[in-house]
């Protein structure tokens, strides 16, 4: 019986997964420059904490979720975001009686939503994403952005283009709840099942619809930044001006809703136009959402995140051409050559990845001229080669391989040589 990976699944080869620890590496420093400390949660929960977290009117949780029984009857759902979990935590783990506030953490991991596979989309993904949880100041908004865009940029991608929105907050979306029922109500029919539902329990995700993006009532359906109180307005532009002062551009976009229920004043996206990647494409997205921790059982605490793709993140790079400068190739390959030079391999080996030297060597009895071609397909800087006369008298002859410049060097000097050849 043949077996194949699961429909919506990859397998990471080496020569990818290097960008991959690449991509999380330059997260996790660009964290700590920002002071957020990562967090890791479980990849299933308790089903209800999704429900209740992400929205049941949204598509994540009407259509896509991984849910299961365990052998106690629970329902468990492996994690369609970072979010709800890291609530859950914060507030489990009493993280708002912390000393230092706001709590702000960071996380990358897998998520999984059953969803129909395409470019960019899987149903296991891979998300970076950063949550400030205890604090309802527009600058902390503004960081957030921020660090989303230094993120991009730290990897070369040009052409960004952020979109923020407000949604005010709940008197605000209050108003606008009911200014869009009385919009779409009497014409709701001709709108999809979902949508249908959607009127009562939450009409702005009618607004994020896909099946009905075209009907006409869209495009004269009220818009949200008609309906901001004062304090709306001015939380949104205290955000704008941050975003301004950082000299980080943005476009309003009032039609921007995003697809969980918890979002409430600032929300944003970040997308790429370019060559390779089709339409304006949403990269990542995020907003503020200050009664996710109370809906999740914990104090009143406003909080601020985003999350983005890896995937869709490498398939930016590859549209831009960017090829991150990923450590590729060995510095040394041994190239053994007799019974006894063979017994002492092991030992030189260790001694020198103790000393940080990348090294590797045959294991398959090759002859030299293979040998050689192996360090060669390794992109080895140095090829070491010890026989019969270089274990006699103490020494390994090295070679460069870029030159085919060669010298001897004792045993207990080959680290130290290599090490000073790297920083030259």
């Amino acid at each position: 019986m043949n077996f194949n990976i699961p429909r919506g699944t990859q397998d990471i080869l080496p020569g990818q997964s290097e960008k991959w620890q690449y991509i999380e590496q330059k997260a996790h420093d660009l964290c700590r420059r920002y002071n957020y400390k990562e967090i890791r949660t479980p990849m299933f929960e308790m089903t209800e904490l999704f429900a209740r977290g992400v929205g049941d009117t949204t598509d994540i949780v009407q259509k896509e979720m991984y849910t299961f029984e365990d052998r106690g009857g629970r329902s468990l759902t492996l994690r369609p975001e970072g979010t709800a979990s890291t609530v859950r935590s914060y507030v489990e783990n009493k993280m708002h009686g912390w000393v230092y506030q706001p709590v702000k953490l960071y996380y990358v991991g897998p998520m999984f939503r059953y969803e129909r596979p395409q470019s960019g989309r899987m149903r296991q993904f891979v998300q970076f994403g950063v949550e400030a949880m205890g604090s309802d100041d527009p600058a902390i908004d503004a960081e957030v952005i921020a660090l989303a865009m230094d993120f991009y940029k730290e990897l070369g991608l040009t052409n960004l283009k952020l979109v923020i929105n407000s949604l005010g907050d709940k008197e605000s979306r209050t108003n606008h709840r009911e200014a869009l029922i009385k919009h779409f109500e009497p014409r709701i029919t001709e709108f999809c099942q979902d949508c249908q539902k959607r009127l009562e329990k939450n009409p702005l995700r009618i607004l994020d619809c896909k099946i009905d993006r075209e009907h006409e009532l869209m495009d004269s359906a009220p818009s949200i930044l008609e309906y901001l109180n004062e304090a709306s307005k001015d939380y949104f532009n205290s955000v704008k001006g941050y975003l301004s002062d950082m000299d980080i551009p943005y476009e309003v976009d009032a039609t921007l809703v995003r697809g969980l229920d918890y979002y409430n004043n600032t929300a944003f996206e970040i997308m790429i136009e370019g060559k390779g990647f089709g339409a304006i494409t949403t990269l990542s997205g995020g907003g503020r959402y200050n009664g996710l921790v109370e809906e999740i059982g914990g104090p009143v605490t406003p909080g601020i995140g985003f999350a983005l793709s890896i995937e869709r993140l490498l398939m930016a790079l590859d549209a831009q051409g960017i090829e991150l400068p990923v450590q590729e190739g060995l510095d040394a390959y041994l190239i053994v050559l007799g019974e006894e030079p063979k017994k002492r391999a092991p030992k030189i080996l260790h001694d020198l990845r103790s000393h940080g030297v990348v090294v590797d060597s045959d294991y398959l009895d090759k002859k030299m001229k293979a040998q050689m071609k192996a360090a060669d397909r390794m992109n080895a800087a140095y090829a070491l080669i010890l026989g019969e006369d270089e274990l006699a008298e103490g020494n390994i002859l090295v070679k460069t391989l870029a030159t085919g410049d060669q010298e001897t060097v004792p045993f207990d000097q080959i680290s130290a040589f290599i090490e000073q050849r790297k920083g030259e």
